[in-house]
């Protein structure tokens, strides 16, 4: 229902409360400041530059955020705009999130960046505010505020490599990853599901070197199949940024290495994703 290669809201199953949104909501802010920092100055011309994700100029990913931003908000603090939002999605489930980023793209560059930054501070404002144990709807099931600020970072995140790869900039990447990381986790059997497949029955271990180089673990330290490699390497797969064949991870296991193959922390269905540097896969 979503393009694919836009990552949208991740679906996770069995989620697992978090009593304080605050840390991930403090990393949202400083993820959306550093991408913020790296297209403020840009001339339009700049802002007209294709990005990977086809048919998306720069001005096209930075609207995508303000539009997903302004979908989030609604559904912290509006349910009946965000009811009226979620039936605009399924008149046109190929289109709506293309077409929301289309119309905010349509702004002159310094009309679409205040109106992003607007945006997120509200989101940012209403998530702090949220009452402890609230959710909220979405596109799919209901989302606590962690989960919420989560999703955003990991767009943020995936969306601003699209916004450096056109500029021919680098974001180095940062301990801010473990939430994408931990979203990537999450939402190991909604990805076989949006393949057909039944997930198995037992955890993964998954064991990545984070970029400060503390290991992040994640699943029982005795479970037979795991994943292994650097964090960003997962995030790069899991938000279907880079192909798995250029990338430095280990599958222990038949299903952990059928997981690395189908892994996506965002809704929708599967995405083509990215080739690989060498060519076609």
């Amino acid at each position: 229902m979503l393009h694919a290669t836009a990552p949208h809201t991740a679906v996770p199953r069995g989620e697992r409360p978090v009593s304080d949104p605050t840390p991930v909501i403090d990393d949202l802010r400083e993820e959306s400041e550093e991408l913020d920092r790296l297209v403020a100055g840009l001339g339009p011309e700049q802002w007209a530059r294709r990005t990977p994700a086809p048919g998306w100029t720069v001005a096209h990913q930075i609207a995508h955020l303000a539009w997903t931003d302004h979908s989030a908000l609604l559904a912290v603090t509006d349910a009946d705009g965000f009811r009226e939002l979620v039936e605009g999605a399924l008149a046109a489930p190929q289109s709506f999130v293309d077409d929301g980023a289309e119309e905010y793209a349509r702004s002159a560059p310094d009309a679409l960046l205040a109106r992003w930054r607007e945006g997120r501070a509200a989101l940012e404002r209403a998530l702090r505010s949220a009452p402890p144990g609230a959710r909220f709807p979405w596109y799919g099931p209901p989302m606590s505020a962690a989960s919420m600020a989560t999703a955003r970072l990991m767009e943020t995140w995936a969306h601003g490599l699209d916004v450096a790869d056109a500029l021919g900039a680098v974001r180095p990447p940062t301990d801010r990853l473990r939430h994408v990381v931990r979203l990537g986790v999450r939402t190991r059997d909604f990805a076989y599901g949006a393949h057909g497949l039944t997930p198995p029955a037992d955890p993964f271990r998954v064991e990545l070197v984070a970029p400060s180089g503390e290991l992040w673990t994640h699943g029982p330290e005795d479970a037979p199949q795991r994943v292994t490699g650097p964090a960003l390497d997962f995030c790069l797969l899991v938000t279907q940024r880079a192909h798995r064949a250029d990338l430095a991870l280990t599958a222990d296991g038949p299903d952990a290495d059928r997981w690395l193959d189908i892994a996506q922390a965002f809704a929708g269905p599967p995405g083509a994703g990215r080739t690989p540097k060498g060519g076609a896969a």
